[in-house]
């Protein structure tokens, strides 16, 4: 049975096209992600549970995703009550069909309530509509959502009074337990099954309540009245029977192509998902609107020019390959002290233009860079989470939590020491001051210059400088005044500093002076990397060696290691090699597992790697497993950063 859910609605309103290739196992499909893991990094699976602990003896409607009518034949026999709270409603209407967070119902008075991980404070007034009146976009589809709930559920019982409530978690919010996260938890049931475990059975055990309520009743009423539009050319009723209509009887939409969803449309492939023979929906609808042929396809596009403003209105006048752009219509602007981002752009367009792959680098503003630092050199990489559920009494929702951090030295005399690592891999424990503190064991010994990789790392230490002010540790001046000497106050900070040895930033550096086309434009370290490995001779030279005859040390791979290696004559992405999380075990193993994750080589999985780590009962096995790998992936982070400094020291020698 096909029938436009809430999740293809909102599909259809990223682009209507979509609708006809999602499902198809024929087609490429990069967003062919676990929404259990995407909950579960987000804390969103805690999230509903609490939300349900507001509404106490509401009654689950369960079975399987695909049971349509099961679930509202349950649905309809437990609305015959006058008063009833049903998690999971269901409500099947004329090839539409939604199931609700939770349903209150007294009566013929309805209370919708959506439930989001998404943070909120309540005196935010713009929060849902701007200063200028639209929907604030990042809410945009999660409005749209509740509003075609409401209307199928509508449909369904015309005489209701229907008010729509979001339930999210209040920043403003502190919780006054301990634990709070750890409430809720996962565990494996046998057969590969996993359950939600609640340790507590009334809302007052969970102390105060950090999450809250907003009234969006208006908001929806105006969505239904057009007064707020997805689609400057679909009304809300047209876009439902439109999407209706072409996701039932399996129909192209033909709905006109845009540079935004265009570029970010998941129904692309790369060459592996070529040679596997799948399609590309991408390809399909500009074959079918703007006639391109298999020779347009290989043509330099603008899609991929990184952080690209003017091109959706460039693509609106048909402009939709490199070989059309002129300094002019990209807005060039070239300052003699960095490369802008509109200089970036260009050389990225000029070089595929003209089929030229060597690097672009300015070596006197590099030289003059590094001529600054000071050995030992220092290079660091935290890996963070931001949980939903506070740890510990007296916290907020979403407060950074620092669970891993990696420390590589470089030496004046080339000698690489990855000195230092820490990760906390225990549930339950607030591991911000236990983290500072080894950092501050691990920098204090030197005034040699630290480094880390974009803004993350300054981010991080700004909210721990936060907690520790509202902390009673013991040492907490002297943590927070390390603080201090390493970073830069941010620029919502009341209090405000610069540290002497405010860490460098290398993907600043990297922006500035250094272009590799190999990149795509990208200044990400997983994208620099092996750009730069498969340009530099000195990478390759020294790294296609064991690490223990390149004076190399490391803490978690063996003395054999050899992180460059080529396979026909192309350099492989050290972040592709990384060994699996369980390499070695056999297959009944791994199914046995609950984290359900097969490799770390980013941000990610780490993540997710964390929060599997924190909320479900796995085995001493399976949680060495996970740290092992993490431990790892942290390592090359900071090893890169090296790597990627040698390079640039190569250029400018």
């Amino acid at each position: 049975m096909r029938l436009l859910t809430k999740s293809k609605f909102k599909l259809g309103l990223e682009c209507p096209n979509k609708l006809y290739y999602i499902g198809k196992k024929d087609y490429s499909n990069t967003k062919n992600e676990d929404p259990f893991l995407e909950a579960l990094a987000q804390g969103g699976f805690q999230v509903e549970e609490l939300a349900r602990m507001h509404y106490p003896n509401g009654i689950l409607i369960e079975g399987n995703p695909w049971e349509y009518e099961y679930a509202w034949n349950q649905t309809q026999e437990l609305l015959k009550q006058d008063n009833v709270i049903i998690y999971e409603a269901a409500f099947l209407f004329d090839g539409l069909f939604i199931r609700t967070d939770v349903l209150v119902k007294k009566g013929n008075i309805i209370e919708l309530i959506e439930v989001k991980s998404k943070s909120f404070t309540p005196e935010d007034e713009y929060l849902l509509v701007g200063k200028r009146g639209g929907l604030v976009s990042g809410w945009k589809s999660y409005l749209f959502d509740v509003a075609f709930q409401k209307y199928v559920i509508q449909k369904s019982f015309p005489k209701w009074e229907i008010r729509s409530f979001l339930m999210m978690v209040d920043k403003s919010k502190k919780t006054s337990i301990n634990g709070l996260n750890q409430l809720f938890r996962i565990t494996n049931q046998g057969n590969s099954r996993t359950e939600i475990i609640k340790k507590v059975q009334t809302l007052q055990e969970t102390g105060d309540s950090v999450l809250g309520r907003k009234d969006i009743s208006q908001i929806i009423s105006d969505i239904e009245s057009n007064k707020f539009i997805y689609h400057s050319n679909l009304m809300f009723l047209d876009a439902i029977q439109l999407f209706r209509d072409k996701y039932v009887k399996d129909e192209y939409t033909n709905w006109p192509t845009a540079f935004t969803s265009c570029k970010k449309c998941e129904f692309k492939y790369g060459n592996l998902e070529e040679a596997q023979g799948l399609k590309s929906g991408f390809k399909e609808c500009f074959k079918k609107q703007h006639k391109w042929t298999s020779e347009d396809f290989l043509k330099p596009n603008i899609f991929d020019i990184h952080d690209f403003r003017k091109g959706s209105k460039l693509f609106e006048s048909g402009i939709y390959f490199k070989s059309e752009l002129t300094e002019e219509n990209i807005g060039l602007k070239e300052e003699p002290e960095r490369l802008t981002t509109s200089h970036r752009q260009w050389l990225q367009i000029e070089k595929e233009n003209n089929k030229d792959s060597s690097i672009h680098v300015d070596t006197v503003g590099l030289k003059a860079e590094i001529s600054r630092f000071n050995y030992p050199l220092h290079f660091i990489d935290f890996e963070t989470s931001a949980a939903a559920l506070p740890f510990n009494k007296g916290l907020r929702p979403y407060e950074q939590i620092a669970f891993q951090f990696s420390h590589h030295i470089y030496r004046k005399d080339g000698s690489i020491v990855h000195a230092n690592e820490y990760i906390n891999n225990e549930a339950s424990v607030f591991p911000n001051f236990e983290f500072i503190r080894s950092l501050k064991a691990a920098l204090e010994h030197d005034n040699g210059t630290i480094f880390r990789y974009s803004n993350h790392e300054n981010t991080i230490l700004n909210a721990i400088y936060i907690q520790l002010l509202n902390s009673n540790e013991i040492d907490k001046d002297s943590l927070i005044s390390f603080i201090q000497s390493i970073s830069h106050s941010t620029k919502d900070s009341v209090l405000k500093w610069k540290g002497e040895r405010d860490m460098v930033d290398l993907w600043d550096i990297e922006k500035r002076y250094y272009y590799n086309p190999l990149t795509n434009g990208s200044n990400s370290l997983k994208a620099v990397l092996p750009s730069s490995l498969a340009k530099s001779e000195l990478l390759q030279k020294k790294y296609s060696k064991p690490i223990n005859r390149i004076n190399v040390t490391s803490k978690n791979f063996p003395d054999d290691h050899v992180w460059l290696v080529i396979d026909n004559g192309v350099v492989k992405n050290p972040y592709k090699i990384l060994p699996s999380v369980f390499e070695g075990w056999s297959e009944e193993q791994i199914e046995n597992t609950l984290s359900e994750i097969e490799d770390i080589a980013n941000g990610g999985a780490a993540l997710i790697a964390y929060s599997k780590l924190q909320y479900t009962d796995m085995t001493r096995s399976e949680i060495d497993g996970l740290t092992n790998s993490l431990l790892k992936y942290c390592e090359l982070d900071t090893l890169a950063m090296v790597m990627i400094y040698e390079h640039f020291k190569e250029l400018i020698e």
